[in-house]
């Protein structure tokens, strides 16, 4: 559905040449949900905005649900859904009437664009808001709503951009419902996110980006499989300098680096290596301000690609 090959935007600036992408290698298998993974300013937005043709590529080529995107961008636009970040509802209008003006404007006869709008309601569960002026929506009707725009016309590949940012817990849960739906009914989810449990719990493969280029690129489980063992977090009440060299060099310690003001120590097995620990800095006179024990994430592949945590870059 998706195929790119060093695909690259570049933008001017007063400093010279600021690379946005640089260089992304991409496939993305049909009725896939694939997410692209990264923090604010890793260049998502911009590859999104390329791969739907709102945005030429510097260099590069790629091909989009069947169609190349230099030389068929029509094409493209008639095959995919766009959801940007600052969705795309008229506030003086009301929802139906934004879905059926969609369905026009992609060639459906009015009583078609009136069925499909109506079919879309339902499933988004819109129908009690339907014929409200948009303005009068929540947050997380307006996204569904957007959704819907997205999917008016059919698409064979739905790109999402942001899609629950902003969104409370519960409207963040029916967005995700609505993504596994769609997944259910064959349509092809290209979703950037910085939620590392919205990858996690949606995607079938992650791409991860970072100062655009590619980092990791696998499945959620495979992926985690690249950090073997479970992680052990330590902090301690002032400088964690004493607690690393006691702990530096122990044979049940993999590796051991520093973060923000604690340390991540990588083991085999944390049940037996958290006993150890405490007996260490017990014994040496440090004491523990925390200590947690938890299995590989996508932060800590995040982590060991590009030495920072996925979740502090995107706060």
């Amino acid at each position: 559905m998706i195929h790119t090959r060093q695909l690259r935007r570049t933008f001017k600036s007063r400093r010279g040449p600021v690379e946005a992408v640089a260089g992304v290698d991409l496939d993305v298998l049909g009725g896939q949900t694939f997410g692209f993974l990264g923090p604010n300013g890793a260049g998502k937005t911009t590859t999104l905005r390329m791969l739907s043709t709102l945005m030429p590529p510097t260099s590069g080529q790629a091909t989009v649900a069947g169609f190349d995107l230099r030389r068929e961008p029509g094409r493209v636009r008639e095959r995919i859904g766009y959801v940007s970040q600052e969705g795309s509802s008229y506030e003086d209008v009301t929802g139906r009437r934004e879905l059926v003006i969609q369905g026009r404007l992609y060639g459906m006869g009015r009583a078609e664009a009136q069925r499909r709008a109506a079919e879309l309601l339902e499933s988004l569960e819109l129908v009690d808001c339907a014929d409200r002026k948009t303005k009068t929506y929540s947050g997380g009707q307006k996204r569904r709503l957007d959704v819907g725009i997205g999917l008016m016309h059919l698409p064979d590949l739905l790109f999402l951009d942001e899609p629950t940012t902003g969104l409370d817990p519960q409207s963040r849960a029916r967005m995700w419902d609505e993504v596994r739906r769609l997944r259910e009914s064959g349509t092809t989810v290209f979703l950037t996110t910085h939620y590392l449990e919205e990858a996690d719990a949606l995607c079938d493969r992650i791409a991860i980006i970072d100062h655009g280029k590619i980092v990791a690129e696998g499945t959620p489980d495979e992926l985690k499989r690249q950090v073997a063992g479970d992680v052990v977090l330590v902090g301690t009440d002032g400088p964690t300098e004493r607690a690393h060299d006691i702990l530096k060099g122990q044979d049940f310690i993999r590796e051991l680096t520093e973060e923000d003001g604690a340390l991540r120590l990588y083991v085999d097995r944390g049940e037996t290596a958290m006993p150890q620990i405490i007996r260490l800095l017990d014994g040496a006179g440090v004491t523990l301000a925390t200590l947690s024990l938890h299995r590989p994430s996508l932060d800590d592949v995040f982590f060991r690609k590009t030495g920072r945590s996925l979740r502090e870059t995107a706060a």
